[in-house]
Parts: structure tokens; sequence; C-alpha cells
């Protein structure tokens, strides 16, 4: 026996947490704004389920997430299960069995929760919202800036008019150090120097290859300085490749961005960024709130099956914390006697009414409820200064 006391019941694990009222609603209606612009611009969605067979939920681009993957037995049919980590995966089982033979290029929207095995420093939640739209069968610069684009859109919906979006190629620096030759021991050093944009160990470690390095290193930033730098670089031809698929993305978001009314998007370009999740092969891109170090989405391109892909994941808590705060909804009490149509319109005109349950004094009551407004007979009266 032992006595130490029950563990408090309101306790949760590590990096998960209850959102209460009224964050959940606006987290809620959030999500939704974002969806309605994803589904304007013909992205349809789909829902897949928070557990898969592992095999399958882990096959293709899901083993990039593997170490993330919360894994159960299967009490019906004694198969090992899996938890979602990231959505994507699932997208493109979908597109590749239910959806084979849907015309291409498919677009699909996706919202839901995942849940991570470990959290870090910079983002300590282990579950976590995903909006996001995928493109399956395109493999354009046209269809990169519409992912972008769309996504602008979506947040400008929330209030977020200005955002910047950083573009980069993964396999650009790889390209360039296969073409070298080095060695895999200088090589794992010299990624992890260009990821701590640390110049000087660049120069120390990348030897003929360290003024090139240096010139991309430097030029990250702004589009047209770090599309300058890629054009004048001596590189092989696959990384060459990869900066001409990054300028003709920087065009193309140029080309349509004043007609989506998209005035406040900047795009930024870094040339020796390895960021991107593990499953993507070409172009990617990550979005944020000037300002602000904090990840509002990232998306890249990736193989479907066989087929060429792209998407954009949204994080809802990080763009709540960026967006400019919503307005909980207004919330009225309604006494006994009061007039249902009365307060049928006022939620048509997107009041919250609460009804009295039992006959008390009304002013005190819609306080005690949280409640800034009263039904009275005489009309909508405001619960402060009675």
């Amino acid at each position: 026996m032992t006595d130490d006391p029950p563990p408090n019941p309101a306790l949760l694990p590590a990096g998960l947490r209850d959102v209460l009222p009224p964050e959940a609603e606006t987290e809620a209606a959030a999500v939704e704004a974002l969806m309605t612009v994803f589904a304007a611009h013909g992205y349809q969605r789909v829902k897949p389920p928070l557990l898969e067979f592992e095999d399958s939920l882990l096959a293709g681009t899901g083993g990039a997430v593997a170490d993330q993957t919360f894994r159960l037995m299967d009490p019906a049919s004694h198969r090992m299960m899996a938890l979602r980590s990231d959505t994507t995966p699932q997208i493109a089982r979908i597109a590749t069995t239910r959806l084979a033979d849907a015309p291409r290029p498919l677009r699909l929207s996706y919202a839901g929760q995942c849940l991570r095995v470990r959290a870090t420093q910079l983002a300590p939640e282990r579950q976590i919202a995903q909006a996001g739209i995928e493109l399956i069968g395109a493999d354009s610069p046209a269809a990169d800036a519409e992912l972008v684009l769309v996504a602008a859109e979506a947040l400008a919906a929330l209030g977020l008019r200005r955002v910047s979006v950083d573009l980069t190629a993964p396999p650009l620096i790889p390209a360039l150090l296969d073409d070298a030759g080095l060695a895999a021991p200088a090589r794992s050093a010299l990624a992890r120097a260009l990821d701590r944009k640390d110049a000087a160990a660049v120069q120390a470690l990348a030897g003929k290859l360290a003024p090139t390095l240096i010139d991309l290193l430097l030029a990250a930033g702004a589009a047209e300085r770090a599309l300058q730098a890629l054009r004048a670089a001596a590189l092989p031809g696959p990384a060459r490749a990869q900066a001409l698929r990054l300028e003709e993305t920087v065009a193309a978001i140029a080309a349509r961005a004043p007609g989506l009314g998209l005035a406040g998007l900047t795009v930024t370009v870094d040339p020796v960024e390895f960021r991107g999740y593990r499953y993507h092969t070409g172009l990617c891109m990550t979005v944020y709130a000037p300002g602000r170090n904090e990840e509002l989405g990232r998306g890249g391109r990736y193989l479907c099956g066989e087929e060429p892909a792209a998407g954009l994941t949204l994080h809802p808590d990080a763009v709540l914390r960026a967006a400019p705060r919503r307005t909980p909804r207004r919330r009225v009490y309604l006494p006994p006697n009061a007039d249902p149509e009365r307060a049928r319109a006022l939620r048509a005109e997107g009041y919250a009414t609460v009804a009295a349950l039992t006959a008390v004094e009304p002013i005190a009551e819609a306080r005690r409820l949280g409640c800034a407004l009263v039904l009275l007979a005489d009309g909508v009266r405001p619960v402060s200064g009675e």
C-alpha cells in the first residue's frame, strides 16, 4: 500500500493540453476560414483516419516520419497500427489508391490533428493541428507558385496580410557536393556549417567549393539578390536545374500575386538551406509572419507514388499566435420569457444565446455566465453598468 495522493485528473502527458473556451472555438473558426479559401481554389477536402495499419501509414513518404510515429497493437486484427504524425503521407496513399483514376492534377485539402513522439524546444507541443493543400500530378513552377499564393490568400483571410515565404532547394547543395566528390565525413561537417551559417567553417571545410558556397551563403535573403548569386555561380547541371526552378517559381509568384491582391507577400530565397521533411525531393517553402521566428507553415515537392506532387501545410496554432486577435462570439443571456424569434435573429447575426433554465434575476445571472448582453422586454441591453 502507498499513501501517495492520487494523480491530479487534470494532469496531462508532456506536450499535450486541453484547449478551453473561447480558444477552442477560435481555432475551429480559423481552420474553417483557411479551408474555405482552399475550397474556393478547387482544393477538395478529404478526411483520412487518425490511425492506420503501420505498414501502409509508414510506406513511401511516411517512412520519413517513422521516428515521430506512435504505434500500438490493434486488438481486432492483431496487426500493428500507427497514429499519424503528419498528414501528407495519408494524402499520398489516398491519391495513389482511392483516387488513382481521378483526373490530374489532383487538388486535395485537409485539416486535422497529428501526434508526435517528441517535442522540441521551439515546438513544445506534441499534438499539433494541421490544415493544408496538396497538388498531385503537376511538376511546374506554376504549380509551386499556386501553393504559395493560395496559402497567402488563406492567411490574409485571418488578417495576416503581410507574410514572407522563404524558398529553398534542398537538393541543390548535395548536387554541388556530389559533383565535387566530397567524402562523407567532410560532407557531414560541411552540412552542419552551412546549417549554422558559419562562413569561417565553410571556408575551412569546402576546399575549392568554398568561394561558391560562401557567395551563396551570403546571398540568402531577398529573392533578387539570391537569384543573382545563383546565376553567377559555377553550378553543375543538377544544381543549375534547381537554381533555375527557384528563379522560375519566383517569377510565377510575382506574375500572379498582384491579381490576387497579395501586395503584402514577400519572397526570399536561401540557396544553401537544407530545411524540409526528409521526403521532400525538390523546391521547398516555409511561411513566416514578419517579425516572428515561428513558422506558420511549410511544404515542398515530393513523390506521390511515382507522380510528382507538392504540398503546403499551415499550422493553425502558430497562425493564430501571429494573426490579429479574433473577437470571441458575444454571448446574450435569454431570460425564461425571452422572445424566441428575437433570439433566433440574434443567432443569425452571429451572437451566441444562453437560455435560462430557471427563473432568476437576469442581470446577475448573465454576468455570472459570462454574457455581455441580456435580452429584455425592451431589447438587448449590456450587462455592465446595470
